[in-house]
């Protein structure tokens, strides 16, 4: 468990999961019209109805993510860090049961699952959050999990070390797994 020098466990601070947030969105609207409508379409379907592909967004995640990366190449090591801080923290809040019945997956392919809700954007991510029915089956963005923490180690020669306490890796989630 990694813990700040003081020995205290670091939250994500409300300007960094801010500026997490603003970039996602940024990074989905330089794609155009198409991918919002997808996005939209997911986040208010009826699960049950079967009326919207799941899968639909899935070709957009490797021009989202370069979109994102490009978007984190000129932070500082400070900022990198308090964006994987922010990533961590969301990974881990919808490390959840009822999620997983939904998403299902071992333990790497229900992080990734959880990377696919986070890549959506903070509306979907909170509409998964207050009903895990809209979360998709089987959707992964694995390249979100890390992908902060692998721009730091490109930018600055290392992992970060952004003090959470808590892991973002599945099942880590005391909370999420009480029955």
């Amino acid at each position: 468990m990694s813990i700040s020098a003081d020995g205290v466990a670091e939250l994500p601070s409300v300007e960094d999961e801010a500026r997490f947030w603003s970039l996602v969105e940024t990074a989905w609207e330089r794609l155009g019209p198409g991918p919002a409508a997808l996005r939209r379409a997911l986040r208010e379907r009826d699960p049950a109805a079967g009326d919207v592909d799941p899968d639909s967004v899935a070709e957009w995640f490797a021009p989202f993510l370069d979109n994102l990366r490009a978007l984190g190449a000129d932070l500082s090591s400070e900022e990198l860090t308090g964006l994987d801080r922010v990533v961590e923290r969301k990974l881990h809040e919808i490390d959840r049961a009822d999620i997983h019945a939904v998403t299902d997956g071992s333990d790497d392919g229900f992080l990734y699952a959880r990377g696919h809700i986070v890549a959506l954007g903070r509306e979907y991510y909170e509409a998964v959050r207050a009903n895990p029915a809209l979360a998709v089956p089987d959707g992964s963005c694995e390249s979100i999990c890390y992908l902060f923490a692998h721009l730091h180690d490109k930018l600055f020669g290392d992992w970060p070390r952004n003090g959470s306490g808590i892991s973002r890796e599945s099942f880590s989630n005391p909370e999420g797994w009480r029955g």
